[in-house]
């Protein structure tokens, strides 16, 4: 068993097709077929069941995915203990919520890139349980996520500061009829809803409706279209209310800090990509 079928083995059984993960690992679909199923007959039974959706896991290819991604992990590491330089260098895979990407990271990640070219950043964005989820599987280096995060097998250092508020129609200022209209929010595992929802129990409002929606950008149209209310960052809310679009209506106290924190896992030993970046959030 050689750690590139399990890389293979790995790659399908994340992206659910042998087509994905062929895309996913830049090979010919043919290569990834045939390396599974000299996996499947080295160990003699099927590691997926075969579908017209796609495929799936068997119960042995279950427990052959936990020690696989246990294997590959010790194999990453061992590399990234020996790339430990004063000229960082290899991929830093970071994770973030959108908010902060949009506002916070471009100037920090350029920055980075202008100091340490021979890194190879790559950034996904998602939500902070979601985010927080792919750092403790070892897929993601570190990740910008809403703080506080109550995890033994994470640590964590202060990012940056910002302040949540109410956004609204720009011609409604009734805070408690505004409490009353729908909650836009992203998608599940928004951490802005637990603070909402103590809020409007708070504020005596105890029925109420919550929307999903996927991006900012389209939270920000929704509330200047008068479809409902949001709690966001103001720093990511500044540009549409300056042009106009929307109001934003400061919370009391208790709730409109928000601390955003870039975590990663305490086991993880550190490249000096990782370490560097580590040094700039410290400084800004």
């Amino acid at each position: 068993m050689e750690s590139g079928d399990l890389r293979i083995f790995q790659a399908v059984a994340r992206e659910g097709t042998i087509t994905k993960a062929a895309q996913a690992l830049n090979y010919v679909q043919s290569n990834v077929t045939s390396r599974i199923q000299h996996l499947e007959a080295e160990l003699k039974l099927p590691l997926f069941r075969r579908s017209n959706r796609g495929m799936t896991l068997t119960a042995a290819g279950k427990n052959l995915l936990e020690y696989t991604d246990k294997i590959l992990t010790l194999m990453d590491e061992a590399v990234k203990s020996t790339q430990y330089s004063e000229h960082p260098a290899g991929l830093l895979r970071l994770g973030s919520i959108e908010a902060t990407a949009v506002i916070h990271l471009t100037p920090l990640l350029t920055d980075y890139h202008l100091r340490y070219p021979d890194v190879n950043l790559s950034l996904v964005t998602g939500e902070t349980h979601g985010l927080l989820q792919k750092v403790l599987d070892y897929e993601l280096d570190g990740a910008f996520v809403y703080g506080p995060i109550d995890q033994p097998d994470i640590d964590y250092i202060a990012a940056f500061d910002e302040e949540l508020v109410l956004i609204s129609q720009p011609d409604k200022s009734d805070i408690h009829e505004l409490l009353t209209k729908p909650m836009l929010f992203f998608d599940v595992g928004c951490t802005h809803r637990a603070k909402a929802e103590r809020f409007l129990s708070e504020s005596g409002i105890s029925s109420y409706q919550i929307m999903e929606f996927g991006t900012l950008e389209v939270i920000l149209n929704g509330v200047a279209a008068g479809l409902g209310v949001s709690l966001l960052p103001q720093s990511s809310i500044t540009k549409a209310e300056e042009a106009g679009a929307i109001a934003s209506h400061r919370l009391p106290e208790g709730y409109r800090n928000l601390q955003v924190w870039f975590v990663h896992r305490r086991d993880s030993v550190f490249s000096s990509a990782l370490s560097s970046l580590l040094q700039m959030i410290e400084q800004t």
